[in-house]
């Protein structure tokens, strides 16, 4: 059984496999390392999209796509009849939350503009203190899978209250439906998306969503570009009566002379939350497991369905 991974340093990490698993590396969809035929188990370069996907018509063998990223949306829908897509749901919980935790923080304590002072050689105190707080602030997670889960968790010590929304309400859980958004967003500080991107929730940050949120709200993105409206987000951000931290942009890259990157109230990061040296290590355990369980018959785990 042939498996194709996006780096060397993956057969390492992937440790002892079954005899009959043979693994080649292949880092880039235009140099491929051997015949397309034969391979079974292909595992496509972290976030790729376009020419990948394109390969797909290319391996005749093909059974499973393993995903390095937690979102599917540039593969679900085009993975051919027959073929099992698995995201990689779990791996990335850890820097995703870590990343909503300082972008939170950044921008509640104004960290942008202390930075901006910092390269102007300019003691700010007087133009940003006092700051805002974490503490006692009510955050909304809009995506209660795991990395919503992991967001909690690591909030949790901030004196911080928390609701939950995922696409339909586990109300033994706690959790509210996507439904309910209207009468949740007015009462939220934070409100963190963290939805993979689906024809559910494509534009689901729109106008009435964004006019629904609370003055002096912080908008969170650390899902999908495209899950928010980017000219309604930014002439709601044009008015200043809200601020945002987005890991993720419509379109993607960020062109240079987009208005998202001189804007005072926003934070941005090139979509880095993911993207962390901890990922190989976590992302090369879930690979191993799913090819002893491919080549042992057994039910893979992280299958997608719907586009989740």
């Amino acid at each position: 059984m042939k498996v194709w991974i996006p780096h060397q340093d993956g057969q390492a990490l992937l440790g002892e496999l079954p005899p009959e698993v043979t693994v080649e590396v292949a880092e880039d969809v235009s140099r491929l390392p051997s015949e397309t035929s034969g391979v079974r188990f292909w595992v496509p370069p972290f976030l790729s999209g376009g020419d990948a996907t394109a390969l797909l018509r290319e391996l005749p063998d093909l059974a499973v796509v393993q995903l390095l990223s937690a979102g599917a949306d540039a593969w679900a829908g085009r993975v051919p009849s027959g073929v099992t897509l698995c995201d990689a749901r779990g791996v990335h919980d850890p820097s995703t939350a870590e990343w909503v935790v300082a972008a939170i923080l950044s921008q509640l304590r104004a960290f942008p503009a202390l930075a901006r002072a910092q390269a102007r050689r300019e003691w700010a105190y007087g133009e940003v203190a006092p700051t805002d707080q974490l503490a006692g602030k009510r955050v909304l997670i809009v995506g209660a899978g795991s990395i919503g889960t992991a967001v909690r968790d690591r909030l949790a010590p901030f004196e911080v209250s928390f609701t939950l929304v995922a696409r339909t309400a586990r109300p033994e859980q706690g959790v509210h439906g996507v439904g309910e958004l209207p009468g949740l967003l007015p009462e939220a500080d934070v409100v963190v998306l963290l939805v993979p991107l689906t024809e559910q929730t494509w534009g689901l940050v729109d106008e009435s969503f964004l006019a629904a949120m609370r003055d002096g709200a912080l908008l969170v993105n650390a899902a999908r570009g495209p899950v928010a409206r980017t000219e309604a987000l930014v002439a709601e951000l044009r008015t200043g009566r809200i601020s945002a931290a987005l890991d993720v942009t419509d379109p993607e890259p960020l062109p240079a002379d987009h208005e998202l990157w001189t804007m005072p109230n926003v934070l941005l990061t090139p979509h880095v939350a993911g993207s962390v040296r901890g990922l190989l290590p976590r992302a090369y355990r879930l690979v191993a497991e799913q090819v002893r369980r491919f080549a042992a018959g057994e039910p893979l785990i992280n299958t997608v369905v719907d586009g989740y």
